[in-house]
C-alpha cells in the first residue's frame, strides 16, 4: 500500500474534527495532510465547510477590535483635551524672534497669553469632538434614535393623509355623477 493513501483512521479525524466546527486548514494541520487532501476526502464523505458562517464570525471579531481602537482613541483623544485645557491656566513662555537684529527671545509668564488660550480651546475642542464622533455620547445615540423614530412616523403619516385625501376626491367625484 502506497505511503500517501488516506487511511480509514485519517478519515475518521476528518469527519470528527469537521463535527467540531474546525475549518479545512485547522483540520488539514492536526492530521498532518495537505488542505486539497482534505478537501478531496471531506467532498467524498459529503462534507462541507461552510465558508459564510466563518466569514460572518470573522467579521463580528473584526468589528468588535475596531470598535475596541475607536474607544481607545476616543479615550486618547479626551485625555488630550483635558491636557490642552490644563496647559491655559499653567505657567508658559512667550516667544519673540526678529527685529532688526533678528534676535530671539522668551520670557515665563504665569498663564498663556489670550491668544494661546485661544489656540488651546480651539484645540480641545477640536479633540473632544472627534472623540464624540468615534464614541457618541448615550444621550446623542438616543436622541439620534428619536429623530429617526419621528421622521419614520411623520413619513408614515403623510402616506395615510395623502391617502385620506385620494379617497375623499374619489368620493367627491363619484358624488357628482349621481343625479
Amino acid at each position: 500500500m502506497p505511503a500517501n493513501l488516506v487511511t480509514d483512521d485519517e478519515r475518521e479525524q476528518i469527519r470528527d474534527l469537521h463535527a467540531q466546527g474546525l475549518g479545512r486548514n485547522e483540520i488539514a494541520r492536526a492530521i498532518g495532510r495537505g488542505t486539497r487532501t482534505v478537501s478531496v476526502q471531506a467532498s467524498k464523505m459529503g462534507l462541507v465547510f461552510d465558508n459564510a458562517e466563518m466569514t460572518d464570525a470573522a467579521t463580528r471579531v473584526r468589528k468588535a477590535q475596531l470598535a475596541a481602537r475607536r474607544m481607545d482613541l476616543a479615550e486618547a483623544l479626551q485625555e488630550d483635551a483635558e491636557r490642552l485645557t490644563e496647559q491655559m491656566w499653567e505657567p508658559a513662555f512667550v516667544f519673540n524672534f526678529g527685529g532688526k537684529d533678528n534676535t530671539f527671545e522668551k520670557r515665563p509668564v504665569d498663564e498663556p497669553p489670550a491668544d494661546a488660550k485661544k489656540s488651546l480651546m480651539s484645540a480641545a475642542g477640536m479633540a473632544i469632538d472627534r472623540s464624540l464622533k468615534l464614541v457618541p455620547s448615550e444621550e446623542t445615540a438616543a436622541e439620534d434614535e428619536a429623530k429617526s423614530m419621528l421622521g419614520q412616523l411623520m413619513v408614515g403619516l403623510k402616506v395615510a393623509y395623502d391617502q385620506a385625501k385620494q379617497e375623499e376626491a374619489g368620493e367627491e367625484a363619484g358624488s357628482e355623477r349621481t343625479p
